[in-house]
């Protein structure tokens, strides 16, 4: 009797500490119903990313991966473009890149212009920013004028100002009318002028997206640290320094990223302007100006691929060493929020 007592006991034990008796079973089996449910769920999810994301990566791969790679393929041949590759030179294309006294030229050349931008657009674009972010009148207009180069054409844009800067063009023409005829000069071949020509191009071309990004970070602050600051009697100046400069970090950084990836890319301005030979003796030629000249133009397919290569490669280590040292910061916090 007290065995019998005892294994039903033992039973209802066993019966109370596994809830749902056969559910729990019923949960843990493969094929049970929950199971089959959430595999579909998954498979659902996997479906819906891959029919969303699958044309970007077959565009990706079909127009940035695929060329960069028959770029590789045609760099170690010396290629008229025409025909199958069978002249097979190896690193030798390389190695002439790589001694070249034009290429180092124009290497020099495309990092002066991606410093120069730095330096030039990036502080004038936050004064701008700062001063479009105030309540004045016209800021609306202001704020149209100054974005509209940025939206129209570089054939335009590199059109009218080689017209205008030639040596019989408007702005010459200006200059003596006004009085001013010892300044007049010849703005795109002379080189000690030439660079400068192209900065002042190329700052009031891509400015207008500078200000647009720095306006878009200044509406990100809130107005009460303002507030708070100047309640504790901080300047204009003191605020701007303290608080706006450093919250307007994340966006300097990233016009800062874009803009050099811009530079170390530059061709249709200088191309439009100057054209692959004047631009190399008037010191504004850039890698790509001498991709195109001694590549399609000299008939040496193989060679430019050679130099597209190498421009692929500066530019990916330029890009990984600032996300590395300078972004690394904001890519860690969108990753840390991402995550929360």
């Amino acid at each position: 009797m007290r065995n019998t007592l005892g294994a039903d006991v033992a039973t209802g034990r066993r019966s109370q500490g596994t809830p749902g008796g056969g559910d729990a079973a019923e949960t843990a089996s493969p094929s049970s119903p929950r199971a089959v449910t959430r595999r579909r769920g998954r498979a659902r999810a996997r479906l819906e990313i891959a029919v969303l994301s699958g044309p970007a990566i077959i565009m990706f791969l079909t127009f940035v991966i695929f060329p960069v790679v028959l770029a590789a393929f045609y760099g170690f041949y010396r290629w008229k473009g025409y025909g199958a590759p069978t002249d097979w030179v190896g690193l030798g294309n390389y190695k002439l890149i790589l001694t070249d006294p034009a290429f180092r030229q124009v290497l020099w050349h495309t990092f002066l212009i991606l410093g120069l931008s730095l330096v030039v657009q990036g502080p004038l674009a936050v004064f701008l920013a700062l001063l479009l972010n105030q309540k004045i009148r016209g800021r609306s207009v202001i704020r149209v004028l100054i974005f509209v180069p940025y939206v129209v054409s570089e054939v335009v844009v590199g059109t009218g100002w080689s017209l205008m800067l030639q040596t019989n063009g408007a702005l010459n023409d200006l200059l003596q009318h006004i009085g001013l005829g010892s300044l007049r000069a010849d703005w795109l071949s002379d080189p000690k002028l030439a660079i400068w020509t192209l900065m002042g191009i190329i700052s009031w071309k891509y400015i207008g997206f500078a200000v647009i990004l720095m306006l878009a970070g200044l509406q990100s602050i809130p107005d009460e640290l303002f507030e708070a600051a100047q309640i504790d009697g901080a300047s204009y100046w003191q605020i701007q320094r303290r608080i706006t400069l450093p919250l307007l970090g994340p966006t300097v950084r990233i016009w800062a990223f874009l803009s050099i990836i811009g530079s170390l890319q530059l061709f249709d301005l200088v191309y439009i302007i100057w054209g692959p030979y004047i631009s190399a003796t008037a010191g504004t030629s850039t890698m790509a100006i001498y991709m195109v000249a001694q590549g399609r133009n000299a008939g040496n397919y193989g060679y430019g691929s050679a130099i597209a290569v190498v421009m692929f490669v500066i530019s990916l280590v330029v890009a990984l060493v600032y996300q590395r040292f300078v972004l690394r910061r904001d890519l860690q916090g969108a990753v840390t929020e991402g995550a929360a």
